[in-house]
């Protein structure tokens, strides 16, 4: 690649990138596809250290490494507030950290529905009501919020994950409007079924119904969910806000 493709390819980039759950999956291709793009990145993990730290090697001075809880009511404002004085002004926020859950709905306790749903939703409407004033004050920014085909489509078991990403969704549409004129941004990517640690813990039933309804033969790959997440944040989706973009071969269609 010329060294004129390369800086019009940044120039377009957002300099400062908030990711969650990037030490893995999806959360680690949208990391990785970031600072290759010259993006400064914050990832943040849960528990898996180690994990975020490889993703951190090499990367010196680029990407940062934050624990961060989604379930934690007070700890979205901590976050921001250590990633602005530790890395910069956050340009994006990808919200991508979430838990999955498989199980019918009359086997679902109220423990674990308020789990899903404090994770997967409570911890993007927390951390988008931490960063997103930032982006209003400064008059920039680019919202990604992470679903699922879940949303979109019914699928025997997985109801409380559902109806979280679907919540995603609302939120998507509902934050674009309250924020557009102010020149932020906000959309949300629906992947279909891609390989990760979290969805091995889903039944094959399951999958097999997600797979099933594809109509491209490779399915989904974690780095074609992260190429879109990127294109989002970038000045050359300028245009695009409240719009909920279905990575899924076709699944959906």
């Amino acid at each position: 690649m010329s060294d004129t493709s390369e800086s019009v390819r940044s120039s377009s980039a957002p300099r400062v990138v908030l990711v969650t759950g990037g030490g893995r999956g999806i959360g680690r291709a949208v990391v990785e596809m970031l600072a290759d793009r010259g993006c400064r990145v914050a990832l943040t993990y849960r528990s898996d250290a180690a994990a975020a730290e490889a993703v951190c090697d090499g990367r010196e001075g680029q990407v940062r490494a934050f624990e961060w809880d989604a379930a934690d009511r007070g700890a979205a404002k901590r976050l921001v507030g250590e990633v602005e004085d530790r890395v910069g002004e956050i340009d994006g926020l990808v919200n991508n950290a979430g838990i999955a859950h498989s199980g019918l709905l009359a086997m679902t306790s109220d423990e674990q529905w308020d789990r899903v749903l404090d994770v997967n939703l409570g911890g993007v409407f927390r951390l988008c009501r931490a960063v997103v004033p930032l982006m209003v004050r400064r008059r920039r920014g680019a919202v990604v919020n992470l679903s699922s085909l879940a949303a979109l489509r019914g699928v025997a078991g997985p109801a409380a994950y559902a109806a979280s990403k679907a919540g995603v969704l609302a939120l998507t549409r509902s934050l674009a409007r309250e924020i557009g004129s102010r020149g932020v941004r906000v959309n949300a990517v629906v992947p279909g079924f891609v390989a990760t640690d979290m969805t091995s813990t889903l039944p094959e039933r399951v999958i097999s119904v997600l797979r099933a309804a594809e109509s491209l033969p490779r399915g989904v790959d974690a780095r074609q969910v992260a190429a879109t997440v990127c294109f989002l944040l970038s000045e050359d989706a300028g245009a695009i806000t409240g719009q909920c973009v279905p990575v899924d071969a076709g699944a959906s269609a």
